[in-house]
């Protein structure tokens, strides 16, 4: 018997310039002992966040050849990772695939990527977002930001909710089919300009935030590294709060590395700096119990 290398399938576009989806799923994923193995849902040219212009090509045929192709070799997956999806009909070739490989009770992570600071992406359309509230009814874990899941819960978008009507949203999030939800740029904050990710696991009925330091720049991929530090973590055995810790810190680190150079901030984090940051320990734990 070989060694035991969690083995996950990622299910993101590839975009040929800026940092995030493909791009910084593989890497980190493979610096925290898992193999990856890419099924992308479109190819572009860059990313979409502040570019114009960019090429797009929808491999929504790929998929389901690839898909075929895994099944009739027998591959089997401790995790299945799913983000961008390039059409709407990739929704029902993802479900499909999970339920293709639910023998194995794989560790089901879906990022509903959909929206930011209250306006849905270029490429998305309502259609997908009644998709993924489909989609994440097959997760275990779902991360959508703030926007995303005022979507999902068809509930108005407006940053400033307080931690009661938080709490509600991770627990309506929940009762869709997730076993752990995970909201990022949550706007519970002690300071005023910080946000928190927030979480709740239905298992334990626990809530847990842990803060996010404020820092004046937004750099596109950042959730997409979050959620492959969650989910490297998680695979690797540490506990949901540790595993936010992880991954708060991470993009922490990512974005204190970068802050400082002059460059395109549409260009993503500086990755390079500080991907080997990952096989150190946690210097510091910031998450809390939410009563």
């Amino acid at each position: 018997m070989g060694p035991y290398i969690p083995r996950v399938a990622a299910i993101h576009d590839l975009s040929g310039f800026g940092r995030n989806s493909l791009s910084v799923v593989i890497p980190i994923l493979s610096t925290m002992g898992c193999q990856v193995v890419s099924l992308p849902t479109a190819v572009l040219s860059t990313h979409t966040g502040g570019f114009e212009g960019y090429a797009f090509v929808d491999l929504t045929e790929f998929m389901k050849e690839a898909i075929a192709h895994w099944n009739r070799l027998g591959i089997r997956f401790h995790s299945i990772y799913s983000g961008f999806l390039g059409s709407f009909q990739q929704v029902d070739i993802v479900r499909e695939f999970i339920a293709s490989q639910k023998i194995n009770e794989p560790l089901v992570v879906v990022d509903p990527v959909l929206a930011d600071e209250g306006a849905l992406y270029a490429t998305m359309g309502l259609d997908m977002v009644e998709g993924m509230r489909g989609l994440i009814q097959d997760a275990n874990v779902i991360t959508p930001n703030l926007t995303e899941a005022a979507l999902l819960l068809n509930e108005p978008y407006h940053p400033d909710l307080e931690e009661a009507e938080l709490k509600e949203w991770l627990l309506r999030l929940a009762e869709i089919g997730p076993e752990t939800v995970v909201i990022t740029s949550a706007p519970l904050n002690r300071t005023g300009s910080d946000t928190s990710v927030v979480a709740y696991t239905a298992k334990t009925k626990r809530f847990w935030r842990v803060p996010c330091v404020y820092i004046p720049a937004h750099y596109p991929g950042t959730g997409d590294v979050f959620t492959s530090v969650l989910t490297g973590s998680l695979l690797q055995g540490d506990s949901l709060p540790m595993a936010l810790d992880r991954s708060v810190q991470f993009v922490t680190q990512a974005i204190r590395a970068s802050y400082g150079f002059e460059y395109p901030r549409r260009n993503g984090v500086l990755l390079e700096r500080v991907l080997s940051n990952l096989n150190g320990p946690v210097t510091m734990g910031t998450y809390e119990w939410m009563d």
